[in-house]
């Protein structure tokens, strides 16, 4: 117990508040003027926060499993398959470390094409790269099972996310790379190409 107590506190200082901060100055650009946001499996709405921060003329919305008495953001329960909102209802929809917690990222994928008018937005994994499954095991545990979130360890390669924006008729308009979400030595094994932030349009920007 003491030694997950101390992962959580070292993880906390160390790594979550950085990559918050990144994350935020990374997405925050992506979204068009004035847009509506709903962020799929949004947490407390940390990262929320933050964008919202960098652009005020955005709104942000979010939906979860179960809804966070700290959360920043205004937040819906929803089952996890199903988004609770009719067709076309926001601007952009997006995930951000989600879809790799699910077993099918493709269902949810086709309900953020629904649900959005204009894109999304999705930040995950890569699993490709010496050890890259292992090094997300890693990161995941240590992130997230403190907090009791399910780690199915869903990772896709590059080719895996390809074949399903396909399918999906999406293709990424925006994809970046190197997020330098770790400080430095961290950051030469925890992020080594295996994030991505990636931008789909589904309609006009």
């Amino acid at each position: 117990m003491l030694g997950i107590d101390l992962v959580k506190f070292s993880h906390q200082r160390l790594v979550f508040n950085r990559r918050a901060d990144m994350l935020a100055a990374r997405l925050a650009p992506l979204f068009p003027p004035n847009a509506s946001v709903l962020d799929i499996g949004c947490g407390d709405g940390t990262i929320d926060q933050q964008i919202l921060n960098r652009r005020p003329d955005v709104s942000i919305a979010g939906v979860d499993l179960f809804v966070r008495p700290s959360s920043r953001i205004s937040v819906i329960v929803f089952d996890g398959n199903n988004i609770p909102y009719r067709d076309a209802s926001f601007d952009v929809a997006m995930f951000v470390d989600v879809l790799h917690h699910t077993k099918d990222p493709e269902v949810l994928l086709r309900q953020a094409k629904r649900v959005a008018k204009k894109s999304i937005v999705i930040k995950d994994h890569f699993r490709n790269g010496f050890l890259a499954d292992t090094t997300l095991r890693v990161m995941d545990w240590v992130g997230n099972a403190a907090h009791g979130v399910a780690l199915p360890y869903n990772y896709w390669s590059r080719e895996d996310w390809t074949a399903a924006f396909q399918s999906l008729s999406l293709e990424p308009d925006e994809i970046v790379t190197q997020l330098s979400l770790y400080p430095m030595p961290a950051s030469l094994i925890f992020d080594r190409g295996l994030h991505f932030i990636a931008r789909l349009p589904v309609g006009s920007l």
